[in-house]
């Protein structure tokens, strides 16, 4: 029993330890190193590269699992058995996995991934954003890749931003940029669009594109 009054006769209060509770934010992050002095792999978070030696495409979600809902499952999906695959997935059981594991793209520098990425021609990289409207918005400096992932989602009735939103991907140092060619595209899919049936879609829409690249070698 705790005392909240003492008198002459009263017996003195207890003390009450509290222990302090440090939550680090992901956003203080300025690289994968730093990261990782604060999350455990295996507990909060997970990686899974699958190599695939005759493909110069990679299909990487590095905010996959809990931290950009179902970007991992599409960026599967998208890769199947013949595009090389990269995940980094959020897996805490409790907690925010995006506030504690979100590695803002210009500063993520997995190592794995860096390796995965440094043989392949052509990088695209699978992100979550909010949005009530279904569609895609498609950034990153390989133009000529961006182009055709955004004429062949039109084609299956997906609507497409290449310019003027939020996500250009633009900085040499964002992940879907550092590829062999260093130009790469990112796919912003938004949520309303991400576990719908229009989803379907914009998997076999770049899937067809990205086999098309490895047909072409």
């Amino acid at each position: 029993m705790d005392y909240l009054q003492t008198g002459q006769n009263s017996p003195a209060p207890r003390q009450r330890l509290c222990r302090k509770v440090i939550v680090v934010d992901a956003t203080s992050y300025r690289s994968f190193a730093d990261l990782q002095k604060h999350q455990v792999l295996g507990k909060d978070y997970d990686i899974v590269v699958c190599h695939r030696a005759s493909s110069r495409v990679a299909v990487i979600a590095p905010h996959g699992g809990g931290i950009e809902r179902r970007t991992s499952e599409i960026a599967r999906a998208i890769s199947g058995m013949d595009l090389n695959l990269y995940l980094f997935e959020g897996i805490k059981s409790s907690g925010n996995n995006y506030t504690a594991l979100h590695l803002t793209s210009h500063r993520f520098d997995e190592p794995s991934c860096l390796d995965l990425i440094a043989q392949c021609l052509f990088v695209v990289s699978v992100h979550g954003c909010n949005g009530n409207d279904k569609k895609v918005l498609l950034g990153g400096l390989d133009l000529a890749l961006k182009a055709q992932l955004a004429e062949a989602l039109a084609h299956v009735g997906v609507a497409v931003e290449t310019d003027g939103h939020a996500f250009p991907a633009t900085d040499r140092n964002n992940i879907c940029n550092r590829g062999r060619s260093r130009k790469g595209v990112q796919l912003e899919i938004t949520g309303s669009l991400r576990g719908s049936p229009e989803e379907n879609r914009v998997v076999s829409a770049v899937r067809s594109v990205l086999l098309g690249l490895d047909a072409s070698a």
